[in-house]
């Protein structure tokens, strides 16, 4: 009998390497594994695409990546009981440049829809930007001084919807303008759903871009302002959604700085910090209906 039913073990070569006891708080307890092992995408040596069997257990290499991007600890400085680093980032390098990633990512999120109640494709969301500093080993092309933050590094733009679960994320250099990038992300998520018919955001979004977005993609761009006679801190209607996602990305020590040589490695990182909320949301147990 089998100790692991990933296809790693079941068709590929991981038995050869036996299977690793979990111990770290990012590891996927048995609930999580089994809400998310029939989401998985199908490896290509799997479907005749060529490459080696997989040598290692899929769910031990994801727990690799969980605990990397948690932790926020170098590629070489994975612990020694996962599967070697360059393997490990092997697979990272694989899944974002095939969309792999992001693909896992939006399965996941419309099974956390459905299991809330709601559709799994949404009708709203809401935009914003978060800008971070970027570490050294960014270069000068990827990079940029937001100067309104007096932030030296990199933007991230997003879409969530009203859950705040991620819908699309574009990373830039921080000196690339808010309205600049909506274009492109805003085209990039209507594409991908298809229901999306309005949008929140705020005041940095106004001008063109709302034009825009109802003439070329059929989509409503709210701008939700703040009122001048407000003084102090103000929870925004739909606006504090954005703004809880990105607390939950500076929580995720990897992506509390932007380390990341690639803007699509940190666009990657992003998903993977969404993937480990939402198995764990997945594997809650439905709340006791009264």
């Amino acid at each position: 009998m089998l100790e692991c039913d990933c296809l790693a073990h079941r068709f590929g070569n991981a038995a050869d390497n036996g299977v690793r006891q979990p111990r770290y708080p990012t590891d996927m307890t048995d609930a999580e594994w089994a809400a998310i092992r029939p989401l998985l995408p199908v490896p290509g040596w799997m479907r005749g695409r060529g490459g080696q069997p997989e040598a290692y257990c899929h769910r031990a290499i994801l727990d690799a990546i969980r605990y990397l991007v948690d932790n926020g600890i170098k590629w070489r400085a994975m612990p020694a009981d996962f599967p070697p680093w360059d393997r490990v980032y092997a697979f990272f390098r694989r899944w974002r440049d095939h969309g792999m990633v992001k693909e896992f990512h939006d399965r996941l999120r419309a099974k956390v829809r459905e299991k809330l109640g709601r559709d799994a494709e949404p009708t709203a969301g809401v935009i914003d930007s978060q800008s971070v500093k970027a570490d050294a080993v960014v270069g000068s092309d990827s990079r940029g001084f937001d100067g309104g933050k007096l932030i030296n590094g990199r933007k991230r733009h997003v879409v969530v919807d009203t859950l705040g679960l991620l819908l699309g994320v574009m990373v830039t250099a921080a000196d690339t303008g808010d309205r600049a990038a909506a274009r492109v992300l805003l085209h990039q998520v209507a594409d991908a759903h298809h229901r999306l018919a309005l949008v929140w955001a705020d005041g940095g979004y106004t001008g063109s871009l709302v034009e825009y977005c109802l003439a070329t993609l059929a989509l409503v761009l709210a701008i939700v302002r703040r009122s001048d006679d407000q003084k102090g801190f103000v929870v925004l209607p739909k606006r504090w959604i954005v703004e809880r996602f990105f607390a939950h990305l500076m929580r995720t020590r990897r992506l509390a700085r932007d380390y990341e040589r690639r803007t699509t490695s940190a666009e990657a990182m992003v998903y993977w910090s969404m993937i480990l909320l939402m198995t764990r949301r997945l594997a809650r147990p439905h709340p006791a209906r009264g």
